[in-house]
């Protein structure tokens, strides 16, 4: 059942998704970075977000991170969860955008990109679908399609997943499937 919080156009867009790319600081994480005595880095990512990404995947969704900074953890996350879209240390994102598009025989109409700042802005303004999160700069949420309700590490991807899932025709049955008994 399509979500009916999203006008019928814009419904329409996300039901022809075909590649979720998103931002991690700000979007996968809530954008803070932690620093230890040793100069290692630290991050948390929501566990919600995580199977979001994986229920997306399972239908057949691609979905790739392009972030701005180079981290081991990142790269460990998205092992972790089976991307195996990675680009890390971009500073212009729509170019390596429109790079893995033509790679994977999509045209940007069928790419929905979230981001949070200033470096996501033409991937924003370019793809099929431009997310944005509510702890973004309001300059960057007046150029999205959709700003999510959820903030950036705090279940935003989750939610955009769970969107993607209803407009596609997919959220009944990815609820049969985790509602079955396993013995």
């Amino acid at each position: 059942m399509p979500d009916t919080t999203f006008a019928s156009p814009l419904l329409e867009r996300m039901a022809r998704i075909r590649l979720l790319a998103l931002d991690v600081d700000g979007v996968l994480s809530d954008g803070r970075l932690y620093f230890q005595s040793d100069g290692s880095e630290t991050k948390a990512f929501h566990t919600l977000d995580g199977q979001g990404i994986k229920m997306l995947q399972s239908v057949g969704v691609r979905v790739a991170l392009i972030t701005g900074r180079d981290s081991p953890m990142v790269a460990e996350r998205a092992m972790a969860l089976g991307v195996a879209h990675l680009h890390q240390g971009i500073t212009h994102k729509l170019p390596v955008l429109r790079r893995l598009s033509h790679e994977l025989g999509l045209e940007l109409e069928e790419v929905a990109y979230c981001g949070d700042d200033l470096p996501d802005l033409a991937s924003i303004h370019h793809a099929g679908i431009g997310i944005s999160v509510p702890n973004a700069p309001p300059y960057i949420g007046a150029h999205a399609d959709w700003i999510t309700e959820r903030p950036g590490g705090h279940g935003a991807v989750r939610e955009i997943c769970d969107a993607l899932l209803k407009a596609r025709g997919d959220w009944e049955a990815m609820l049969a499937r985790h509602l079955k008994d396993p013995e």
